[in-house]
């Protein structure tokens, strides 16, 4: 699985276990899917994402065209 479905799938979990909590726990827990819709946005126009270069470390997921190893020619 290429890295960036890895990080999608991540941060669709995180989405849903926020909104879970908000529901059982408290509605704070919104905020932690607020910091997940906002480091995607940032990611998209900054090409910085905090989370590929932890999965990167633990060798998790392969490379992919958007982590730069494509070359277009």
């Amino acid at each position: 699985m290429k890295i960036e479905s890895v990080i999608r799938v991540m941060a669709g979990s995180m989405i849903l276990a926020s909104v879970a909590l908000a529901h059982f726990v408290s509605p704070r827990w919104l905020l932690l899917t607020c910091f997940v819709g906002v480091n995607l946005i940032q990611s998209a126009f900054t090409g910085f994402c905090p989370a590929e270069i932890v999965l990167k470390k633990l060798g998790v997921g392969s490379e992919g065209c958007c982590s730069g190893s494509c070359r277009k020619e």
